[in-house]
């Protein structure tokens, strides 16, 4: 279980997040919903470890993770996709997995990772990267350089990278930010892929309701950094506040 307790960040005197306390159960996927501004992807940051919290902390299967860095919190089972992307653009498709794959085999405790190593000394790897490329659906791209995938096939290569590190947690910030109407799909596919795992645990910040209304159990609201409603997807967003925060429509015209 991934929780946060009393998750708080001040940049001078605003406070981005606000004493944010919310745990995440596995086999759910939770949308973080709230308008521009409303502080998800700075909790995001915050979970992750790109951010240092001004309080409060972040635990998974009761480890406090507070303290740790952001390659630390990824070693312990906290997978984080971008809202833009963060590979190895200058290597294959394949190298980028099979590094993935090779750093969840070799552990928190590796020496460090030897990317001119003969491949064929490492055939599990291997194979483990050819079955998560089949499953992302770029098989057939695995020996193409990252840097010249586009945006969407680049974004399929984050879920298998995350997918390569054996997350427990997959945090995604806006999946089909940048997408075409042809490349959304697939994203959300994968998603839904990762969501009948019930060892996983699934974080979604996403604008497009649609979306969340298909995907999430759950669904909890930021508003000005802090936590304003947690629930069902369709009792928040048919709730007052969710209304005048989120789509902006007055608590007498929500009725």
């Amino acid at each position: 279980m991934l929780a946060t307790k009393d998750l708080t960040i001040r940049f001078g005197g605003h406070v981005a997040v606000n004493a944010v306390t919310c745990a995440f159960q596995p086999g759910t996927l939770t949308a973080i919903v709230g308008p521009n501004g409303a502080g998800k992807t700075t909790y995001f940051n915050l979970i992750s470890g790109q951010l240092k919290a001004s309080a409060g902390q972040v635990t998974l299967d009761g480890r406090d993770l507070s303290g740790a860095s952001a390659s630390e919190r990824t070693r312990a089972g906290l997978g984080r996709a971008f809202q833009l992307t963060n590979l190895f653009p200058r290597l294959t498709v394949l190298e980028n997995v099979r590094l993935a794959v090779q750093a969840a085999r070799e552990g928190p405790h590796r020496r460090g990772l030897n990317l001119w190593s003969i491949w064929t000394d490492h055939k599990d790897l291997l194979e483990r990267a050819h079955d998560i490329l089949q499953t992302v659906a770029l098989a057939d791209k695995q020996n193409e350089l990252v840097a010249n995938l586009p945006h969407g096939d680049q974004r399929k290569l984050e879920v298998a990278l995350l997918m390569g590190l054996e997350s427990k947690v997959f945090m995604f910030d806006e999946p089909t930010a940048g997408m075409n109407a042809a490349e959304a799909p697939v994203i959300l596919n994968l998603i839904r892929k990762l969501k009948a795992d019930a060892s996983k645990t699934i974080l979604l910040v996403e604008h497009k309701m649609d979306v969340v209304r298909e995907l999430a159990d759950r669904i909890i609201v930021l508003h000005n950094g802090t936590l304003v409603a947690d629930g069902e997807p369709a009792d928040v967003i048919a709730s007052p506040i969710v209304q005048e925060a989120y789509l902006g429509v007055a608590p007498k015209e929500a009725a």
